[in-house]
């Protein structure tokens, strides 16, 4: 594996997705790292990311000196370069002129790293600090801006631009420069995921039985199956229906999980979710409640089935937006499996066999393992379902009547080719009031949102242009038949700065 070494770089994420893309694997570590940990774990190279610090600020994230001595070979990439020309002796300064944005940068000499790229590059940058390096090390590229632009010396490579982003012509040609002179094999692909993460699973959780939360999902789904698949009759799959799904979602949730193998359990919680949300306006808030509450449900079934894990099919997206990917990285939303967790725990240990992947990887997955066309063409759903598309307070009344515009939605949308092109489409119910006419008589009634968004990963998405004859047909129907909607809005917002759910 490629060990990433993340110091809160907005690109971080997407060093691991080129590497997968490029057929080998990464996973992220803390700077803090050991290098006995490292060797542990068979790690065969080290990417230092990006990130805000400015490595002569006091208190600035550095990783250990034993790291660099390892051998391995270790790619910087803009502050993870600034590490490496400080660790040799070089000079870091704040440069009188800085560089974001598309740049120009000239090869210099021949090297491995670079192996393939044109002599003029277009490249990324983002920066606003300079360095100068000894005379042992060699310059292997330079812009008007940083002559420096990137170095070799023995087995460590710094480079100021960022090869990650796709703004960065030759990036991935460079990654995977670096890959090969880690000596890792490109021979990621469904099948050999497959067999490694079973492995894991088997290694993780020795005879120890395990509990799943499975919610239906594409990714709880897939990690169901990954772990049936490790352990057999160890584990049990556990469906907690809360009272904030769909119409008629948690009898086909269970009907498609009873084919998985393992045993299956479903619990009927509605009253209690709804009792512990009654008040509770935040979305974070409703967030930490639903989290913490599927845990205690989780340790009750756990004592019963006497399961010391519980797995979960927790995805990369999710760890990014709780802000979990590295202690100095921003919460955008804590999601109920991840940032919402409770501190204390019963659980020996969380296994997560997803953690690291996007949900396009998920489905590729699941076609592998053989899972229905219709569960991987299924949109995704947050797992605090409907009470975050609520904008306020969770009551009965307000679930029914989101349910009643989210169905009339679906039923719509699916009578048209747009469920090839969307990502996500479904109803808010905004739980302030506007006036209406109806039957020339004054209403006064909630707003439903409609959100329809095109994305691959979720990591970004742009609000979808559909027929204004659609918009107008699903605006009479919600209207006209839910007495208490008075409009219906369409939200024209693109990820960023919008996140697609609107909590």
């Amino acid at each position: 594996m490629i060990a990433i070494f993340d110091f809160g770089s907005q690109y971080s994420h997407l060093i691991a997705r080129r590497i997968h893309e490029l057929g080998a694997v990464a996973r992220f570590y803390s700077y803090e790292t050991t290098a006995d940990k490292l060797l542990a774990d068979g790690i065969k190279g080290i990417i230092f990311s990006g990130g805000p610090a400015s490595i002569y600020n006091r208190g600035a994230p550095r990783p250990a000196k034993e790291i660099f001595a390892l051998g391995l070979p270790i790619l910087g990439i803009c502050y993870g370069q600034q590490l490496l020309a400080d660790y040799l002796g070089g000079k870091v300064e704040h440069g009188d002129r800085h560089e974001y944005g598309a740049t120009t940068v000239k090869l210099v000499g021949n090297d491995p790293l670079l192996a393939g790229l044109n002599p003029v590059e277009e490249v990324w940058m983002s920066h606003g600090d300079r360095i100068s390096l000894p005379a042992e090390c060699r310059i292997i590229a330079s812009s008007e801006n940083s002559p420096h632009a990137a170095f070799h010396v023995d087995h460590l490579y710094g480079i100021q631009w960022h090869p990650e982003v796709s703004h960065t012509a030759s990036g991935k040609k460079l990654l995977g420069n670096f890959i090969s002179l880690c000596g890792c094999e490109k021979n990621l692909n469904p099948v050999s995921m497959i067999d490694s993460l079973v492995k894991l699973i088997r290694e993780e959780v020795g005879e120890e039985r395990v509990i799943i939360g499975l919610s239906g999902g594409i990714d709880s789904s897939v990690a169901t199956a990954l772990c049936a698949k490790a352990i057999g009759g160890q584990l049990s799959a556990v469906y907690i229906d809360t009272g904030l799904m769909r119409a008629g979602e948690s009898d086909v949730v269970e009907r498609v999980a009873r084919k998985f193998g393992p045993r299956f359990l479903r619990i009927n919680a509605q009253k209690r979710f709804l009792s512990r949300l009654a008040g509770i306006v935040d979305p974070e808030q409703k967030r930490h409640v639903i989290g913490e509450e599927f845990i205690r449900l989780f340790e009750e079934v756990a004592r019963d089935e006497q399961a010391t894990f519980l797995a979960q099919g927790t995805i990369f997206p999710d760890i990014i937006e709780s802000g979990g990917q590295n202690n100095q990285a921003a919460l955008i939303k804590s999601h109920h499996n991840v940032g919402a967790l409770p501190k204390k725990m019963e659980f020996r240990g969380i296994i997560e066999p997803l953690k690291y992947m996007y949900k396009d990887e998920v489905r590729n997955l699941a076609r592998q393992l053989g899972l229905s066309r219709t569960l991987i063409d299924r949109q995704p759903f947050p797992g605090p379902g409907l009470a975050i598309r609520i904008i306020g307070e969770v009551t009965e009344e307000r679930l029914d009547l989101l349910r009643q515009a989210d169905s009339i939605l679906r039923a719509e949308i699916e009578q048209t080719d747009l469920t090839d092109q969307l990502w996500q489409w479904f109803a808010v119910l905004l739980t302030n009031k506007s006036t209406a006419v109806k039957g020339d008589q004054r209403g006064y009634g909630y707003i439903i949102a409609i959100r329809m968004v095109e994305s691959k990963e979720a990591m970004t998405a742009r609000f979808s242009r559909p027929d204004w004859d659609l918009l107008a047909r699903l605006s009479t129907k919600i209207v006209n038949e839910l007495p208490a909607i008075s409009r219906v809005v369409y939200d024209i917002t693109n990820k960023p700065p919008a996140t697609i759910e609107w909590e």
